[in-house]
């Protein structure tokens, strides 16, 4: 792996050429000037009277104002967003104070990037909290503004794409990944694959409206004649109402007109998706909820859609495995008995292993060591956090990745899944089961769950199993048994320790020295 490269490549004065063509990209706005020229002075500092960064800082400022004014104490995200933008006023402040020279301008530029990734992770917001839904918007701003500065910044490139993939606006979004892709050498968030499954998407999308306009002719009369997104929306409505009285032979080309048009029009995934969603229902509840007819429609619909949520890894790394979710996984120990088995000491010394193998399912965690009259010998699921490198390589029918960050996570599969290791990995609904699947934030949950609480969390979440035992598990009282490479590796925290033992006490249905039963 190269050497990590600067954040922000060397102030050269003025701007890229080619950064005109930024405020161009997606309808969903930037900059529009945003590919006019300036000058740097002759020290080479940024200049500081780019009328396009003195706007997007007044509008940072502006935003900021206004989540101070109403609050953020209820929402963690723009609780974050809101310490970034003070950051960037900040930062903002100190270089107009002094002479600012290239580090300071980085800075400023890392600060607005700061901001901007903290505002796209704040989504719509649905206009709460002082947000009043402008976090896309004001993401995009900062985007454009970036890469007017600075046309070969790499996290430009990728914040640019992933907020206009967040608006909708695919088209443009590759276009921003391909430019990413063009400016790196390590590929450490996975933008690779990201792409790939927005083409293969893109792709099924197209089949699934050719397919559509080829069993509805007519269609093509309301596909053409709609202008603005409020006309197409016009004609979905009127094919609705039309629908709904029972006019099936009118309502059907307007439906299919309508569709073809916000695929035509580049309308955003998001609504063209939920439109034909809503269309495939009507046409099942018109058959008497027979769906054989639209197999192929169906097909398409449903390879778009996933391919967006989970796009197809181009490297040979799975070997054959297959991804798994939620529902897969509870399918896959619906049923059995469960054993947890802990990596203590006390387990280590113990003679529990002929009962270990004896369980329908055995789970085993992160730097696990085998002893057989002590520990067992099967592993049939392997749950570790993406950062621990131990045990890869050993088979098991499903790898379990934990890992707060979506990017490392995914960095973490590509450079260390073995291929023909494991059978079934599991997939990004699984990554951060008591963040994402049960809801729980940092202020209900303070700490960073272990790997061994995440899956206990998610076993008893699922609610599926007979019985769910955990083996060994003295909360590292009697010290750790792990493979030689990991002795040296911190164990959890005492305060984490207490508050995960107290959840297991509290659903223990029976305790002994070794083992702990939840069910």
């Amino acid at each position: 792996m190269t050497k990590a490269r600067r954040l922000w490549p060397r102030w050269r004065g003025g701007k890229n050429a080619e950064n005109a063509r930024i405020g161009k990209s997606g309808r969903s706005g930037g900059s529009g000037n945003a590919g006019s020229t300036a000058t740097a002075p002759p020290d080479g500092t940024p200049p500081r009277d780019s009328k396009e960064l003195e706007e997007c800082l007044r509008a940072c400022a502006l935003h900021s104002d206004r989540l101070a004014a109403a609050g953020t104490e209820n929402n963690r995200k723009r609780a974050d967003l809101a310490a970034k933008l003070r950051h960037l006023r900040t930062v903002h402040a100190s270089a107009h104070a002094s002479a600012a020279s290239e580090p300071a301008g980085n800075e400023l530029f890392d600060a607005l990037l700061a901001a901007g990734t903290a505002a796209l992770e704040c989504g719509d917001g649905g206009g709460g909290n002082g947000g009043n839904g402008d976090e896309p918007a004001l993401a995009l701003l900062i985007s454009a503004t970036v890469l007017a500065e600075r046309g070969s910044s790499r996290a430009g490139w990728r914040l640019r794409a992933r907020t206009l993939e967040a608006a909708g606006d695919e088209q443009a979004a590759v276009e921003a990944y391909e430019r990413y892709l063009a400016l790196t050498d390590d590929d450490w968030y996975g933008v690779a694959p990201r792409l790939a499954g927005l083409r293969t998407a893109a792709r099924e999308q197209e089949d699934m409206l050719r397919l559509l306009a080829r069993e509805c002719p007519r269609a093509e009369e309301f596909a053409t004649a709609p202008v603005s997104a409020t006309e197409v929306r016009d004609v979905w409505e009127e094919g609705l109402r039309l629908h709904d009285k029972g006019d099936r032979e009118q309502a059907e080309p307007r439906l299919v007109g309508a569709l073809l048009a916000m695929g035509r029009d580049r309308h955003p995934v998001g609504e063209l998706q939920n439109a034909v969603g809503q269309y495939l229902d009507l046409r099942i509840a018109a058959a008497g909820g027979d769906a054989s007819r639209l197999r192929e429609l169906i097909g398409h619909y449903a390879e778009q859609r996933r391919n967006r949520m989970r796009p197809p890894l181009a490297d040979p790394t799975l070997g054959g495995a297959d991804w798994i979710g939620v529902g897969e996984l509870r399918n896959l120990i619906a049923g059995k008995s469960v054993c947890l088995v802990a990596n203590s000491e006390s387990l280590g010394r113990g003679s529990l292993g002929p009962e270990i193998d004896a369980y329908d399912l055995v789970v085993r965690f992160s730097s696990y060591r085998i002893d057989a009259p002590a520990t067992g010998t099967r592993t049939d699921l392997h749950a570790t956090a993406h950062e621990h490198g131990l045990n890869w390589d050993r088979p098991v029918t499903t790898r379990m990745v934990f890992g707060g960050s979506a990017e490392k996570w995914s960095y973490s599969l590509r450079e260390r899944l073995v291929p023909g290791a494991q059978r079934y990995v599991t997939d990004e609904s699984v990554r951060w089961p008591l963040r994402h699947l049960g809801g729980v934030d940092w202020d209900a949950w303070p700490s960073v769950p272990t790997s061994g609480f995440n899956t206990l969390w998610l076993l008893d979440f699922l609610d599926v199993s007979p019985a769910i035992d955990l083996l060994g598990f003295d909360f590292y009282e009697s010290g750790v048994h792990r493979l030689p490479g990991a002795m040296r590796v911190p164990v959890t925290s005492e305060r984490e320790r207490t508050s995960e033992k107290a959840w297991v006490m509290e659903r223990a249905q029976s305790v002994n020295d070794m083992r702990i039963s939840l069910r």
